[in-house]
């Protein structure tokens, strides 16, 4: 065992190599689990590069079981959502019984969350153009959620990072206040850095906002059997529901 990780390694894919979202995770991690992390190299994020991208995930999900991860985390979200939510199951199982680890996806994990906000109604927000927001949309409602929009952010993939989180801020809760039945208010992944406004959107919104990074340090801490609660990044990881 290596006794830096103590309670825990977790293993994760990254979709790309754009720094924030590891560095994140790793801060607000409870001492003592290890992350050990290998990349799965998207650089366009447009859809035909998301169907065609799994492969590479399974190569290096098998590495992670194979160095002894006890978790392990092929996150983005994208990549799987393009399965739908009953594919992308099915596909979980599938890597479990042959690797012989727990596997939770992006997705997995905003499934979860939103189910244990006990939140039916969602608006959600991605940094992504165009018409692969209704996949996304759909695979919310085949899991069966209301979603009542899935609204993507007007930006090159490339250039997500350089908006403040002050804009994307504002741009949310004007979405939020035309739809105000939504009983939480989702963020799709984590290139843009908007950790500082996840309890601003929470307080000034009234509902509970599942983001990216904070949700994988939720699940991570769910398979691993740790129950650490962290303050700052919303009521999902304060709380440890």
């Amino acid at each position: 065992m290596d006794f830096s990780a103590w309670r825990g390694t977790l293993g994760i894919v990254r979709p790309t190599y754009r720094p924030g979202g590891m560095e994140e995770l790793i801060k607000m991690m409870p001492e003592g689990i290890g992350v050990i992390p290998l990349f799965a190299d998207i650089r366009q994020g447009t859809e035909v590069e998301f169907r065609a991208v799994l492969d590479r995930y399974e190569k290096k999900v098998a590495k992670l079981a194979e160095v002894g991860c006890d978790v392990a985390n092929p996150a983005g979200a994208p990549p799987f959502m393009m399965l739908g939510y009953h594919g992308e199951a099915d596909l979980i199982k599938s890597w479990k019984a042959k690797y012989g680890i727990p596997i939770f996806t992006s997705g997995s994990t905003h499934i979860d969350a939103l189910r244990c906000l006990k939140a039916d109604r969602l608006i959600g927000f991605s940094y992504f153009r165009g018409d692969i927001n209704k996949i996304y949309a759909q695979y919310f409602l085949d899991a069966g959620f209301d979603v009542i929009d899935m609204v993507g952010l007007d930006a090159d993939f490339q250039k997500v990072q350089e908006f403040s989180s002050q804009q994307i801020y504002r741009w949310i809760k004007q979405n939020f206040m035309k739809n105000r039945s939504a009983q939480a208010i989702y963020m799709l992944g984590p290139a843009w850095r908007t950790l500082d406004i996840i309890e601003k959107l929470e307080r000034d919104c009234g509902v509970p906002v599942v983001h990216a990074v904070p949700a994988q340090c939720w699940d991570t801490q769910r398979h691993l059997n740790v129950n650490e609660p962290v303050l700052g990044y919303g009521r999902l990881l304060a709380d440890m529901l």
